[in-house]
């Protein structure tokens, strides 16, 4: 009983010195001066799980946003669809909000610099107008705003625009070509696409060889139709080759396209495959030579030359002449040879040394040499 009652005056006493503040209570350091001084509850605190935000992919990829409108009657504007079908004649004015703003449409109307088309730039947006508009328009408008270091500029990939519109014409099914007769090359290495674009979204096409007579099914295998580009052939081989049209039905009426020619390439892509050879590579004072430079590439592919010749520094006189053309080589394969010749007359002791040629396409270049000594 002792012994409880000591036990209960000893925590009395520590209660008090609690209250009067006398001492500090016991394992617990003095606080500082000016140290906070407010204590801790015994309120149970719900942990607060922050908001994780999508910086990192917000970051790593800029968010694109569309920056163009479409001008439409009485001073409305709305932002364009991805698809667009107007009717030929109508005026189309589109709008990219930006201080400096770059323009794509249909190479058309740059290749007979339409005088219909014209694009200004304003302080705060581009502006494209096209007026009298016809089938032959129909295509791609897009636009987008450049990031320019004095005359340096990119592409500024997170502010775009575009739409592809369909102009439709009466008596106008396909998007009216320059010629009336076309040549597609089949290359084995890439796809190959046959032009026929319509001008109505929801016409029906179907692609036709002209002999044998007969229907080409688009199977979505080897061959897929895409109406803002035509027949496209996934994996060309010699076996496509031939004379094709297309056929397009819509509101009744039928139209047929020009033809196209479509011949297999037998040059896989790359850089030029490029040969050279001289006339004679032992010459004597006063004799004519000519240096030859010869490449084989893929027939709508073009070949530039260069040359480097002993006399050039010398500005030694020269005649040079570059030429191609197209030649078959078994089952229809097709070639392109380009070819330029050197021609050096009256020669003299500053002749003799290497002729060097590069030629150069936009898949890299390849440079060759031979040589001409005095015997």
């Amino acid at each position: 009983m002792k012994v409880w009652l000591l036990l209960g005056l000893l925590l009395v006493h520590e209660a008090l010195e609690d209250v009067t503040g006398q001492h500090p209570p016991k394992n617990k350091r003095p606080k500082e001066p000016g140290e906070n001084k407010i204590k801790p509850t015994n309120k149970k605190v719900k942990p607060k799980i922050p908001k994780i935000k999508d910086r990192d992919s917000a970051d790593s990829v800029p968010k694109t946003q569309s920056i163009m409108i479409q001008m439409m009657d009485k001073g409305r504007f709305q932002k364009p669809a991805a698809t667009l079908s107007l009717t030929a004649g109508q005026t189309l004015e589109l709008r990219c909000k930006g201080n400096k703003i770059a323009w794509s449409y249909p190479a058309y109307l740059d290749t007979f610099k339409d005088t219909r088309l014209s694009v200004k730039q304003h302080e705060r947006y581009g502006q494209l107008t096209l007026v009298n508009s016809t089938a032959a328009d129909t295509g791609e408008f897009s636009c987008w705003g450049q990031l320019c270091n004095g005359y340096i500029c990119r592409r500024d990939e997170a502010k775009t625009g575009s739409t592809y519109i369909f102009f439709t014409e009466k008596g106008e099914l396909f998007v009216p070509s320059p010629s009336h007769f076309d040549v597609v090359y089949l290359n084995p290495d890439k796809q190959a696409v046959v032009p026929c674009r319509v001008t109505v979204l929801s016409a029906k096409v179907t692609l036709h060889r002209e002999f044998p007579a007969k229907e080409i099914p688009a199977n979505g295998t080897d061959i897929v139709y895409d109406a803002k580009r035509g027949f496209v052939y996934l994996q060309p081989h010699s076996d496509h080759q031939g004379v094709v049209y297309c056929k397009a039905e819509a509101g009744g009426k039928s139209q047929i396209s020009v033809k196209y020619q479509l011949l297999y390439a037998e040059v896989p892509s790359g850089p030029p495959s490029t040969t050279i050879l001289a006339s004679a590579n032992k010459v004597k004072g006063g004799d004519d030579i000519s240096v030859l430079c010869t490449v084989l590439g893929e027939p709508d592919v073009e070949v530039e030359f260069r040359w480097i010749y002993p006399g050039l520094k010398d500005e030694r006189p020269v005649t040079i002449q570059d030429a191609w053309r197209l030649i078959h080589r078994g089952l229809g394969h097709t070639t392109r040879i380009s070819q330029s010749v050197l021609t050096v007359e009256d020669l003299e002791t500053i002749d003799a040394g290497y002729y060097i040629c590069t030629a150069q396409n936009l898949r890299g270049q390849t440079t060759v040499a031979t040589t001409v000594e005095f015997s």
